[in-house]
């Protein structure tokens, strides 16, 4: 066996399996559950895992992933050979065959990141989260052993009480499973929701002042560190903080595609290997408080997708749409491109493209010289019970959005340091009684993540909370402007452009020329260009 992660609960594991344990790790038992009761065994483990299994008897490779996506699991087959590795970089150590994907640079100027099972090159792929795949000689099969949508009721919860204390219950508990270590632990506190929540319950369950780690910003809009800092006083952990400039982030761009691999397009990469670099000086194992938004509906997304859902603006989208941009400022003239989706069946990806800034489909086709189809997968194939229109938004980013970015993200800046990340948020527990928690008490009074904070505020004053909602993001809206502006003219110049021929020239210049003039909410667009051409400059040319 080959092993990277966590099976939390496997001394409940061996107790189940009767296995005796020789030693005290969680490697042993995966292999002794395996053995006695093969494959199906992974249903009984909790925790954050990419494993491979070569079954001597059998003759077959098992390739397992966790349910949520937290590990990951990239691998090659082109018919005769068969490789995988954690990153695509130990699998580039081979002279194997690297075709661009066309259709990943289309879905990656769409999402910003590149979804599904697919990589930039044609025969690089992913093992989809709560999969696992059998190579064998008679060749490659890939099988799921859990869906959240398949965990779904008739019948949501909807008692307040009752839900309250079986999410305190469950919050408890994986924290508790998370802070299992015989190594340094601490948490990453950007001062929100999320991470505040795990960082009380984690400092409740300590007998010493747990380590909590935060980043900072010069620019005061996106400053957070500040409300990270409150929490930690209030629950008396052990604080650090650094603040991040744009001389950081100009020494991480440089660093960015070597980390990732691939083009990825999320900035807040930035803040989170520094705060990952922060944490390893003083830690070896860090929680996280990923997920939150996804299972609780603390997204604005899901607000559109409630204001997309009316039949009169459904009706009238297109002239909102028109109007707003006409007569719009720069954040009306963003909104307004929401309501311009092309398909119903295309409505949920579209809310999550604009909503970040990135390219509309109909601008993707216009942009690439090559043609190429977007691929992201929305429909869900079976659900148990009726599903709003914020709850199919809220299993879009629970399946795509939360494991192909935000935890690519997080795995591989913590990885750069040798710092583990586990994600408490994200115990499948949790996930199987979000998904049948009512929206009512995800969303209450036009307050998101509403049953999450009532657990919240029984460890920290909600008073630290009256504040709009940021996330940790990093001012680049502002840096492309000042500091990174080098990087239009490196990386966006026709030459350039030209030289890779992955888009047309006019509309790239056309687009830096509007941003400089003043239309900034077009900045995200700018920078999937910029991540891409930086990409394909440092691995193809």
């Amino acid at each position: 066996m080959i092993f990277n992660g966590e099976v939390y609960n496997f001394r409940e594991v061996a107790a189940k399996y009767n296995i005796t344990p020789v030693t005290t790790s969680d490697s042993e038992i995966i292999v002794e559950a395996f053995a006695k009761k093969g494959i199906d065994c992974v249903n009984d483990f909790n925790g954050m895992f990419a494993i491979a299994i070569w079954d001597r008897q059998e003759e077959k490779l098992y390739l397992i992933r966790d349910r949520v996506g937290i590990k990951p699991l990239y691998y090659y087959h082109d018919g005769n050979e068969f490789v995988f590795a954690s990153e695509l970089k130990a699998l580039f150590l081979l002279p194997l065959e690297k075709k661009i994907n066309r259709n990943s640079i289309a879905d990656f100027l769409y999402l910003g990141y590149i979804p599904g099972e697919h990589t930039i090159y044609e025969k690089f792929r992913k093992i989809p989260p709560a999969s696992y795949a059998i190579v064998s000689k008679s060749g490659l099969s890939v099988h799921a052993y859990w869906k959240p949508e398949e965990k779904l009721r008739p019948e949501v919860v909807k008692d307040e009480i009752i839900a309250k204390s079986v999410l305190k219950s469950l919050l408890e508990s994986s924290v508790k499973y998370c802070m299992i270590s015989d190594v340094p632990l601490g948490v990453f506190l950007s001062g929100g929701i999320d991470s505040s929540t795990v960082a009380a319950i984690a400092q409740a369950q300590s007998s010493k002042p747990v380590k909590t780690f935060s980043i900072g910003f010069r620019e005061t809009k996106y400053n957070e560190s500040v409300f990270a800092g409150n929490v930690a006083r209030h629950i008396g952990s052990d604080h650090h903080e650094f603040t991040v400039t744009e001389q950081d982030a100009m020494h991480l761009v440089d660093k960015l595609t070597d980390i990732y691999d691939e083009p990825y397009a999320d900035s807040s990469a930035i803040p989170t290997y520094m705060v990952s670099q922060l944490a390893r000086k003083h830690v070896t194992v860090a929680l996280s408080g990923d997920g939150g938004d996804e299972l609780f509906m603390g997204y604005s997304a899901y607000t559109w997708a409630q204001r997309l859902d009316n039949p009169l603006v459904e009706q009238l989208r297109n002239p909102i749409a028109k109007t707003l941009h006409l007569f719009g400022n720069n954040r009306i003239k963003r909104g307004s491109k929401v309501f311009n989706y092309p398909t119903a069946a295309r409505k949920k990806s579209h809310i999550f493209s604009q909503e970040q800034y990135y390219f509309a489909e109909h601008e993707i086709n216009e942009l690439l010289i090559q043609p190429a189809s977007i691929t992201i997968e929305e429909e869900l194939q079976q659900t148990y019970r009726k599903l709003t229109s914020v709850e199919e938004q809220s299993f879009f980013d629970l399946k795509n959005y939360l494991p192909e970015e935000l935890l690519v993200k997080t795995d591989r800046a913590s990885m750069q340091h040798g710092l583990e990340v586990r994600v408490p948020l994200l115990d499948y527990r949790l996930v199987e009684f979000a998904v049948n928690l009512s929206q009512k008490l995800k969303i209450k009074n036009n307050i998101a993540k509403y049953l999450l904070k009532q657990v919240l505020y029984d460890y920290v004053p909600a008073s630290l909370f009256d504040r709009p909602k940021w996330g940790f993001a990093v001012p680049l809206r502002i840096w492309l402007g000042t500091e990174l502006k080098y990087l239009l003219d490196k990386y966006l110049s026709p030459q350039v452009i030209e030289e890779c021929g992955l888009v047309r020239n006019k509309p790239v210049q056309q687009l830096k020329k509007n941003f400089l003039a003043g239309q900034d909410y077009l900045y995200n667009r700018l920078w999937t260009l910029i991540i891409l051409h930086k990409w394909y400059k440092e691995k193809h040319s």
